[in-house]
């Protein structure tokens, strides 16, 4: 890490009320002394300065605007920083921006540098950083949750306390590695056996959320599927809102699937409309109902619509015998029901629904979250949330599956930091330049 000062603009460019341009390292305070009528020596770190902003070389006023002063390491690098927050106009931006270049040794940020500063000063670890680029990339309300909950430090406890166990187990090897003559108690060695066992079943366990982890950041899919002119193009349209699939009563319109994006309860969602599932001599047709099949063996959830006037769930029988999916029932054309048919369905564990009408969509949604929220509880509070971390702990679970006391204990012993090793670069805690640059490359200039 260099000594020079960075800054760069924060906030999105373009056109708005405020901006923030940023400014860190161990000159941050000539902003303060060459760009306003501040006295430095009595800047109270914290505290919101209303004042004009002057360019350093031609001494024009650029703008009123609110200036802090974090006084390092109290602040988000760790080094000195001063924000100022001026008004969101493009002409302000580029000349305080250029006023900036003018500083000595100051130069704008490359991608994500302040949050690798605030890595290097040891500010956050990078189970942290990597939340942090979630929070900043969440749309939805259980994803904002979810980096929360990561930058808040939970996995790195879970990841930093796997590797206190192991360096305490190659503490108890390096030890009769230096005195070979002293033979290892049985008792060391079952303790060593059940710590190293004991970490290999919860790194499995930890394995068993990537999925939730990668849909989670990527989105549920839910796919709508049932027989021609049961609705289901006519659905996508009612949860999207608009026009988005043709609807016709000519059996076959659907030739290709249509995926919308959604919020359902928090939870991003892949919706996907697809051709309806019966027999045809219409080559182009057939391509559209094995893209269907494609899409169910792939669906996280599967909704089964069908025309409740004429059909029944029992026309799903081959899908749910084929399908390990979770399927939802869906009833459309409900409106067209009596009240005696419409319970006949329900107690079939059926969601009515009028596609027409759009009566039960709010239901369905609603069914829908819940669905997700109980079948990934336990794996939301400690998600493996990135395919980096899945690499480095299949590479941890390799080599404790290595170990064993049948071999040289120098060889047992290597195994043992073998593992440390990789759990130490999903952290942070044993530093590699190649990893370093591929995460903060994914940042944007001001962050």
């Amino acid at each position: 890490m260099t000594n020079q000062t960075i800054y760069a603009l924060s906030t999105a460019w373009g056109k708005s009320g405020v901006a923030i341009i940023r400014i860190s390292g161990q000159n941050a305070k000539e902003v303060v002394r060459l760009m306003t009528n501040l006295e430095t020596v009595y800047l109270k770190p914290r505290y919101a300065y209303f004042t004009p902003i002057f360019h350093n070389v031609s001494r024009e006023t650029l703008d009123k605007a609110l200036l802090l002063y974090f006084q390092a390491p109290h602040s988000f690098t760790g080094e000195d920083c001063v924000e100022i927050q001026c008004h969101g106009s493009k002409a302000v931006i580029t000349a305080i921006l250029d006023s900036l270049s003018t500083l000595p040794d100051f130069r704008m940020a490359t991608q994500g540098e302040f949050t690798k500063r605030a890595f290097l000063n040891k500010k956050m670890d990078l189970t942290e950083v990597d939340a942090l680029l979630d929070l900043i990339n969440s749309e939805t309300e259980i994803q904002r949750k979810s980096a929360l909950l990561q930058m808040e430090g939970n996995l790195k406890e879970v990841y930093k306390n796997w590797r206190s166990e192991l360096l305490k187990i190659y503490s108890y090897l390096e030890a009769y590695i230096d005195f070979p003559d002293e033979e290892i108690p049985n008792s060391i060695k079952e303790s060593i056996l059940n710590g190293v066992f004991k970490l290999i079943k919860e790194i499995d366990e930890h394995f068993k959320t990537a999925h939730y982890s990668e849909r989670l950041r990527d989105g549920f899919r839910v796919v709508i599927a049932g027989p021609t002119n049961a609705g289901k193009s006519s659905l996508l349209n009612l949860i999207a809102q608009r026009q988005a699939a043709i609807v016709s009563d000519i059996a076959g319109t659907t030739r290709d699937a249509l995926d919308i994006y959604l919020d359902v309860g928090g939870y991003p969602v892949i919706i996907t409309d697809t051709a309806g599932l019966r027999e045809s001599s219409d080559k182009i047709e057939q391509q559209g109902i094995e893209i269907t099949k494609e899409k169910i063996k792939d669906a996280d959830y599967i909704l089964a619509l069908f025309d409740a006037s004429k059909d029944t769930p029992a026309i799903f029988k081959n899908l749910k015998k084929e399908s390990k999916n979770n399927i939802l029932y869906i009833a459309n054309k409900s409106d067209t029901l009596t009240f005696e048919q419409c319970s006949v369905f329900e107690k079939q564990g059926c969601l009515l629904l009028s596609a027409k009408t759009g009566k039960g969509l709010e239901n369905l949604l609603k069914t829908l979250a819940n669905r997700i929220e109980s079948d990934f509880s336990g794996a939301a509070s400690l998600p493996l949330t990135r395919a980096r971390y899945h690499q480095y702990l299949q590479n941890t679970l390799n080599a404790l599956k290595d170990f064993s006391f049948d071999k040289e204990i120098e060889l047992s012993a290597e195994d043992i930091r073998l593992a440390a090793r990789e759990l130490g670069k999903i952290t942070g805690q044993i530093e590699v330049e190649e990893i370093l640059n591929n995460i903060f490359s994914s940042f944007c200039i001001g962050k």
